[in-house]
């Protein structure tokens, strides 16, 4: 874990930044405890801007804070992981919907070059790239709304399902599933098919709720067996 190299920032920036990356994908995993001596001597900073990330990290539910322990990552539950993603279903399915009215012949070129960059970086197998091409193809979806409500909507759950869909990039099995469901997504659009889209993008997160959900219950599973 390194602090990323943007100058312009805050320090205390930076190292929210870093945390927070490092939290979403799974480097520092659920239940990990956040010792800021720790922290302050890997990162080569001060325990001041250590303890301002923990507590914003607190206020955006991806650190626990427990009594006589500390901050800890907090734990990937069914029922937060089920809750975030409910509302993201009715919400991607509104997406599609919306751009298979609006979006433009630029937004459909770049829509079909995001599918095609997504399987490279599926072929790559490089699960940090995979989720940042994932997140850049539902984004151009959300873009072709026009909508500002809901692309502040979508965005208030973004860092929350960034961690979620991470969860379930790491498991390869669904990699070629992710593939031909983003085709499915854009033809859809493409074909201007508003009830096959909402369909399809429903689909998509259902398909990551039951990987997600069957990871959950292994790690508890796991955890039991080693208590």
């Amino acid at each position: 874990m390194q602090l990323s190299l943007q100058a312009d920032l805050p320090l205390r920036d930076l190292v929210f930044n870093t945390l927070r990356q490092a939290i979403l994908t799974g480097e520092l995993k659920p239940g990990e405890r956040l010792m800021e001596l720790h922290l302050a001597d890997k990162l080569g900073v001060s325990r001041t801007p250590i303890r301002e990330a923990i507590r914003k990290l607190e206020l955006e539910g991806l650190v626990t804070m427990i009594p006589r322990r500390g901050a800890e990552v907090a734990q990937i539950t069914e029922k937060s992981m089920s809750d975030v993603l409910e509302v993201r279903r009715t919400l991607d399915a509104l997406c599609a919907e919306l751009a298979c009215d609006r979006i433009t012949e630029d937004g459909l070129q770049a829509l079909k070059q995001a599918c095609d960059h997504f399987e490279h970086c599926v072929a790559g197998k490089d699960a940090r790239k995979i989720a940042q091409a994932d997140v850049a193809l539902h984004d151009i979806i959300l873009q072709a709304t026009g909508n500002p409500r809901l692309i502040q909507m979508v965005n208030n759950l973004a860092e929350q399902m960034y961690r979620y869909r991470f969860e379930y990039i790491k498991d390869h099995s669904q990699h070629e599933r992710l593939v031909e469901e983003h085709r499915i997504i854009y033809q859809s659009i493409l074909h201007k098919d508003r009830e096959t889209a909402a369909a399809a993008a429903k689909t998509h997160i259902d398909n990551q709720k039951k990987t997600i959900m069957r990871q959950i219950r292994l790690d508890r599973k796991n955890d039991r067996r080693t208590s």
